[in-house]
């Protein structure tokens, strides 16, 4: 039958690339938390104060989308002028 050698080397090249592979589970029941990362808080924030970063950050949103609407708008007639 022809391909038969390359099924078998298909085959055990398939054998041979298996590794163990490690449970999600695992890695977070593993995962040590400290103090150092960035993501770690002490203290807890109001509700007033969580409103506000949300406020400055929308609006930190807001003004990045128009910047880029402009941008876009100014290249979009550039690329008219020239064609």
């Amino acid at each position: 039958m022809a391909g038969e050698g390359f099924i078998t080397h298909m085959i055990t090249s398939l054998k041979a690339n298996k590794r163990s592979r490690v449970s999600t589970f695992d890695k977070i029941k593993n995962h040590k938390k400290t103090k150092k990362s960035k993501l770690h808080f002490d203290k807890k924030a109001s509700p007033l104060e969580l409103t506000k970063i949300r406020e400055k950050i929308q609006k930190e949103n807001e003004t990045n989308f128009k910047r880029k609407i402009i941008f876009l708008i100014i290249l979009l007639i550039i690329l008219l002028f020239l064609i």
